[in-house]
């Protein structure tokens, strides 16, 4: 038998499992594995009732059961793998995270609390708990961990990175420049390490204005970043799940649109929704929580709903027969009534009151690359668009530490990086050329130069009075966790330092002027 838990890497309780039971576990694993839920969920009942003590079991059928969109009953199977654990900090670390993803917050904190608690002297628990404090923009918190901590290992070079990066929210980036120079010239084997020090000394010299050196770290930070998977096979699965999208694109009709439009089906109707989308680092961020501080929206901070239960059926980055302009547009009414039942279940997650909420406004940059789908599952569905300087979009993007996959790869060249722009903002391009529906541009420069005067224009597209609390957004506190990468920024007041910041990396983006020209003049920047 299995010495533990297939999904888990912490040690569970294991006992003795009959060879048949073993092998329907096996079964179950492979079918969470490979998206089936509903099969792996039944096998993990049965084999639940039979081995009650089985933490590993017991885990896995949480995550069947999360899959099934069935989140109470998952909570029910985490609590008692916890229960079945008593001492296991990495365990507790995981039921955190589990429980982050469900957004069940209170619950991940309570793991990650408890993890620190169960043993003082562990870094993984108590960077883990820092971690989530500086999340919840709780620095003071986050601070103390980290003190304690070093004060038991003041050499760790995980404790140090985190250290530092503490100070460079606290805006002391000359301490946290001296910790990161200490480190890096200490050449740790660590490859975390070594790619998330230099990555963060590029930060704190950029925002120190010393531009050349950060560029430099920057590159180097994501060479290091390259070695940790495999750039080449995901950028492979990108390219390929481009070249569909583009073939569809190509295919659609403006006739299909309006047609979509014209059929709106009752279900649908009973939530008003509003996709905030454009390209990430174009100010969605900013824009969802100046329109989610109005009473009359319920905001979402990019939800998953949309990707698992429409997109990962429908187009999956990886070995999937392509979807047709025509087979989108042909696709059956009980299907898509299907997928609008598991998406507002699955959505249900964020917010529990569901039923009871106004307006839905659900930002994320990630789902431009599907907006035809959204407009063919939603054909109601109102369509924001974020836009920012296009350089100074990929500026941005490229200085993220984001956690990699086949998109997020993208963002460790420029070259890569100036090449998903365009494909993601081709999306929009052709969209708007086909229009049928309803949607409205916004420019970060023009939001963040007279916030109300343009949350007020876009506000109004939704059918709703500007309010003067929407401008004083980051006063609400209306959420702790915030999911985008810069969910650090959102507790402060509007700025407009970024606007115009590729220029101090103007001779790094000179190869790629000319291919960013067209979306410079289609949304209306100088050259």
């Amino acid at each position: 038998m299995p010495p533990k838990s297939f999904f888990v890497s912490p040690d569970l309780p294991t006992y003795s499992i009959p060879a048949l039971d073993l092998k329907r576990w096996q079964t179950a694993q492979m079918d969470l594995l490979k998206g089936r839920g509903e099969r792996a969920l039944t096998i993990y009942r049965d084999l639940v009732k039979k081995f009650p003590d089985n933490a590993g079991i017991r885990f896995e059928f949480g995550l069947a059961a999360a899959k099934e969109l069935e989140f109470d009953l998952a909570d029910q199977a985490f609590q008692k793998t916890a229960e079945l654990s008593p001492g296991n900090i990495a365990l507790r670390i995981l039921l955190g995270q589990q429980y982050h993803q469900l957004r069940r917050m209170d619950r991940a904190r309570a793991c990650f609390e408890q993890a620190a608690a169960m043993d003082p002297d562990s870094i993984h628990g108590q960077l883990s708990l820092a971690d989530w404090y500086e999340r919840e923009r709780r620095l003071d918190d986050a601070w103390n961990c980290i003190e304690a901590v070093a004060a038991r290992h003041p050499a760790d070079a995980h404790v140090l990175c985190y250290r530092a990066l503490l100070l460079q929210r606290r805006k002391q980036g000359a301490a946290a420049e001296k910790i990161l120079r200490e480190l890096i010239a200490g050449g740790s084997n660590d490859l975390h390490v070594r790619y998330s020090s230099r990555h963060q000394l590029a930060v704190v010299l950029d925002e120190m204005g010393q531009h050349t050196e950060a560029l430099r770290w920057l590159a180097e930070a994501k060479t290091f970043q390259r070695q940790s998977a495999d750039i080449a096979r995901m950028e492979q699965i990108y390219d390929q799940a481009d070249r569909r999208r583009r073939r569809l694109l190509t295919d659609l009709k403006p006739e299909m649109i309006r047609n979509w439009r014209h059929k709106v089906p009752e279900d649908s109707s009973r939530l008003p929704q509003v996709l905030l989308a454009g390209h990430p680092r174009s100010g969605t961020t900013l824009l969802e929580q100046i329109l989610g501080a109005h009473p009359a929206i319920t905001a979402f901070d990019e939800p998953a709903a949309f990707t698992q239960e429409i997109m990962g059926e429908l187009a999956p980055m990886e070995n999937a027969p392509a979807l047709s302009a025509n087979g989108l547009d042909h696709l059956g009414e009980s299907k898509r009534q299907h997928f609008r039942a598991r998406y507002f279940k699955n959505l249900s997650r964020e917010n529990s009151a569901l039923a009871e909420a106004g307006m839905l406004l659900i930002k994320n940059p990630s789902d431009t690359a599907n907006l035809y789908f959204w407009l063919r599952i939603f054909p109601a569905v109102k369509i924001i668009i974020a836009l920012r300087d296009p350089r100074d979009v990929i500026i941005s993007c490229y200085f993220q530490n984001l956690m990699l996959n086949a998109t997020n790869a993208n963002f460790l060249s420029l070259e890569r990086t100036v090449k998903h722009y365009t494909d993601l903002m081709d999306v929009w391009l052709r969209l708007r050329e086909l229009n049928g529906f309803d949607w409205i541009e916004t420019r970060y420069d023009d939001l963040v130069a007279d916030v109300e005067t343009e949350g007020r224009r876009v506000t109004n597209f939704l059918g709703l009075e500007w309010l003067p609390q929407q401008a004083v957004f980051h006063k609400n506190d209306r959420k702790n966790i915030v999911v985008a990468p810069n969910y650090h920024e959102v507790a402060q007041p509007v700025y407009q330092s970024s606007v115009g910041r590729w220029r101090n990396y103007a001779a790094a983006l000179a190869p790629f002027q000319e291919r960013l020209a067209p979306y410079c003049r289609a949304f209306g920047y100088e050259i």
